[in-house]
């Protein structure tokens, strides 16, 4: 197809009759005068992708003809092919022209003497860090500008909190001290929890600061969706997401005599609610059973789905973006909690669990990897870099021209034996423009006897 790198392809579909034809035998009722012309722009599609052998060791000799993309099961016609290897790019003959002028999202162009075209954002998740990690979330970072930034790269920077952070995207190594200085926990503590009220579906608070994170983060994808050609890559810091934390410690309704921090005042009601019970009645109530509490459980029954909801919105958009999520939990590896929060070890642990696993989530969904439960950030910085420095990038125009059918999931194979592939899973579509109605025009008439 001639010319396919600097032009989409587009597919009209047009429903009933032009305006423009010639008079009809029947005249033209106006529902069908009104019918819209529908336009379907079908772009290039590009996927990252890593291949590894059985040492862990990226292939670098692999051909187009040996990788196979599948879109909904469909197979695909994969027509171009880029080699990237530390950084540069190592097929120019079958690779596309260079990227659009540069926008909103890349800064003047500077020449450097080894570029990578690599594209990071660093998004800083104060509002889910402990206050009491700060100097070790700071050495993270320097490890990040030492092992992973290289001369070339440009980079961004963004918290969700009062760290305040907010450097576009530069070359420019110091701002990357410069945000380090301003990196500080702002984490609600689990005795804030606790103690804390909660809404209709649970701590209002924890899924407000869950809120404006993903958000910040949805605002960066819709940037990065406009850059092609480039190598995008987010490092995610964060110690991840629970909606509903410490649940019977927060609603009181933990055993009476238990030693372990819960919320006193939801403790205090369940239990005068249970001897309000035991004296009218002829059953035997306890806090666990008092009915607002079990009301209260029933209305947060669905907080894990809206947690997953959330995050598979959040992937969604970056694979939209073709941009990856590397996670990095800066707690690294968690034992149990602090003593002198008194948790209740088994609500610890899930509290733990569910928020490492909102982290993997979101990493394995866009292609990434998620560091979490280990305190070697040297070694996965390598590996990120290793990532992010070497891969392909595949290009096609899917066979499926149905609008309708937004969300598609991909499938990356190699023919070569014993090879694992690393890649983005799925893409959305943009939902198409809404057609555009015609207004009629009102026509002036004269009135009778003007001049």
């Amino acid at each position: 197809m001639n010319g396919f790198w600097s032009t989409a392809l587009s597919v009209v579909l047009v429903a009933g009759l032009s305006a423009q034809a010639p008079p009809p035998a029947k005249p033209q009722t106006p529902s069908e005068q009104e019918k819209p012309t529908f336009k379907v722009q079908i772009d290039l599609i590009t996927n990252d992708v890593v291949v590894r052998d059985e040492k862990g060791q990226f292939v670098p000799d692999l051909k187009q003809d040996e990788f196979e993309v599948y879109e909904d099961g469909v197979k695909q016609d994969v027509v171009s092919m880029m080699v990237f290897t530390g950084g540069r790019i190592t097929n120019l003959l079958t690779a596309p022209p260079p990227p659009p002028p540069e926008g909103i999202i890349l800064p003047p162009v500077r020449t450097v003497n080894d570029t990578s075209g690599r594209i990071f954002l660093f998004f800083v998740d104060d509002l889910h860090m402990q206050f009491q990690n700060t100097g070790r979330i700071r050495d993270l970072f320097k490890k990040i500008g030492k092992d992973l930034l290289h001369d070339g790269d440009m980079f961004g920077i963004v918290s969700s909190g009062p760290s305040s952070i907010a450097i576009d995207m530069t070359y420019d190594r110091s701002r990357l001290d410069e945000a380090i200085k301003k990196i500080a926990g702002n984490e609600l503590t689990p005795a804030d929890i606790i103690q804390g009220t909660s809404g209709a579906e649970g701590p209002s608070e924890v899924r407000y600061r869950a809120h404006v994170a993903f958000s910040t983060v949805a605002d960066v994808l819709t940037e990065l969706e406009k850059v092609h050609n480039r190598r995008k890559a987010v490092i995610y810091v964060s110690d991840g997401y629970d909606f509903t934390p410490f649940q019977e410690a927060r609603l009181g309704s933990s055993d009476p005599n238990s030693p372990f921090q819960q919320n006193e005042s939801a403790k205090f009601m369940n239990q005068a609610n249970a001897n309000q019970q035991n004296s009218n009645g002829t059953t035997t109530s306890s806090p666990g059973t008092d009915p607002a509490t079990t009301q209260q459980k029933q209305n947060e029954e669905f907080a894990d789905a809206d947690l997953a909801r959330e995050l598979g919105d959040l992937t969604r958009a970056a694979n939209r973006a073709n941009t990856t999520f590397y996670t990095i939990d800066p707690r690294g590896l968690v034992g149990g909690s602090d003593i002198a929060e008194n948790l209740d070890p088994v609500q610890w642990e899930d509290y733990l669990h569910k928020s490492i696993d909102s982290l993997r989530v979101l990493a394995e969904e866009t292609g990434g990897i998620a560091v979490v439960n280990q305190n070697d950030f040297d070694k996965a910085l390598k590996r990120i870099d290793g990532e992010t420095s070497d891969y392909y990038v595949l290009g096609y125009y899917s066979k499926n021209t149905d609008p309708t059918r937004r969300r598609r999931q991909i499938e990356v194979r190699v023919t070569r034996k014993n090879m694992t592939v690393n890649a983005r899973k799925e893409y959305v579509l943009k939902p198409p423009p809404s057609p555009k109605k015609s207004v009629p025009v009102p026509v002036k008439t004269k009135k009778s006897g003007s001049g």
